[in-house]
């Protein structure tokens, strides 16, 4: 299925992308770092680096962590890093709706994908 997926890259080599919005999803979904991570694939490490970047990135912080005892640790978005998410879903959103007709052009002239094997 073809979808769009945007990344805004700002100056001072910051970025944000499908990959970071949907990680601060899961943190909020899941509660943690540690399960988005494994929701995500990626090692823990992986995923506290991207988030850690994205929390920087704004003058505002975008989730607290509060260091775990017996259960583990928890994160959860703040407003402002609800915020984010929607604005970034938001423009994903109207970027969709506005090229459909030339994202359906697109595909029309895609090349049949191959099965594996054929050359």
């Amino acid at each position: 299925m073809t979808r769009v997926t945007i990344r805004i890259d700002f100056d001072g080599g910051r970025h944000l992308g499908h990959g970071k919005i949907r990680l601060l999803e899961l943190i909020d979904e899941h509660g943690s770092i540690s399960s988005a991570a494994r929701a995500m694939g990626m090692s823990y490490r992986r995923a506290w680096l991207l988030a850690d970047e994205a929390n920087r990135m704004f003058a505002q912080p975008l989730f607290a962590t509060r260091l775990g005892g017996r259960g583990g640790g928890q994160a959860q978005l703040t407003p402002f890093g609800r915020k984010v998410i929607d604005l970034y879903r938001a423009m994903q959103s109207q970027t969709e709706a506005r090229f459909c007709d030339d994202i359906a052009a697109l595909e029309a002239a895609l090349e049949a994908p191959r099965e594996a094997g054929q050359t």
